[in-house]
């Protein structure tokens, strides 16, 4: 009898040493408040596969509190941080071809944005992804518009002798060539550059202009509405050799909750645009309204400015 109940505990044991060798967590770092959608995102994956229950498990660190903005990519392919929602330009200098998913007027919609997630042009950008030992779990695009803290802009002659900040090349050489100074910072860094008179303009995604309150340091406010110049590629990410080790059920639980928060992102995405507008309505500031015109002015610049990007991928 002692012999049997040795003997099933030991099973017992080896079982449960078994079971915690397969248990995982995962670091997910990205640079925004817990009440940016891109959080809810994050959320979304990381309930997913707690739910799932396949000893998984996502600890989300956001506000910068792991890594800097800017500085997440790297240790991401090195494999010292597990997984991100990144601005994909911000990593624009380590692999130039992804500064190609922040162009004026590449994408058109939000519609066009999804498809665009699902085409050869995504798939080019994901083996570059892969030869860093990166790859996305969660494809989403989030539209943006400007910012004036003294004045609004809708055209090109509305930024010369503006200082603003911009978002990836491209648009940097576009405002450069519109008579515009560049100051190259992270959407997590506009409140204060507003705020000390660092800046006086700057473009980034509606969810960002209201999950860091900039609605408190401008005048006029240019959403992303029917024309829409800035669309920016947002992804969650995991570093490829990471996802790879773990067991099939959990790749399995990672990826559908990852389908789930790519179609929340979509459709949020969406919305972002329109409540962004009311909340900075409802704060007071003016709204202005790009026209299909301007949209055409900013364009035409864009093509008259090219970076040594556009030209090598032209």
């Amino acid at each position: 009898m002692k012999l049997k109940f040795l003997t099933t505990a030991a099973a017992l044991a080896c079982l449960t040493l078994g079971t915690a060798a397969h248990a995982e967590t995962l670091r997910l770092s990205h640079q925004w408040s817990n009440t940016d959608v891109r959080n809810k995102v994050a959320e979304i994956v990381a309930n997913g596969v707690a739910e799932a229950d396949v000893d998984l498990e996502i600890q989300i660190f956001g506000s910068q509190s792991l890594f800097k903005a800017r500085e997440q990519y790297r240790p991401l392919s090195r494999g010292q941080l597990d997984m991100t929602v990144l601005p994909l330009s911000y990593a624009g200098g380590q692999q130039p071809a992804f500064n190609l998913t922040l162009m004026p007027g590449l994408v058109k919609n939000h519609d066009h944005a999804a498809r665009l997630s699902e085409s050869p042009f995504m798939a080019a950008l994901e083996e570059k992804m892969a030869d860093d030992d990166v790859m996305v779990l969660v494809h989403g695009y989030l539209a943006g518009g400007f910012v004036g803290k003294d004045k609004c802009i809708t055209k090109p002659e509305d930024v010369a002798g503006s200082q603003i900040r911009a978002a990836g090349k491209s648009f940097e050489q576009m405002l450069a060539g519109a008579g515009a100074s560049i100051a190259s910072m992270a959407s997590s860094e506009l409140y204060n550059g507003l705020q000390t008179g660092v800046l006086t303009a700057a473009n980034t995604s509606s969810s960002s202009f209201v999950s860091y309150r900039i609605y408190e340091q401008v005048k006029c406010y240019t959403p992303a509405g029917d024309v829409a110049l800035w669309f920016m590629y947002q992804p969650m990410l995991i570093n490829k050799s990471k996802f790879e080790s773990l067991t099939e059920e959990q790749q399995a639980a990672l990826l559908a909750a990852a389908e789930k928060a790519q179609a929340f992102y979509l459709e949020e995405a969406k919305k972002e645009d329109a409540s962004s507008e009311q909340v900075f309505r409802d704060a007071g500031v003016e709204i202005a309204q790009m026209s299909q015109a301007d949209f055409e002015a900013w364009r035409a610049l864009a093509q008259k400015h090219p970076t040594s990007l556009h030209r090598r991928s032209a």
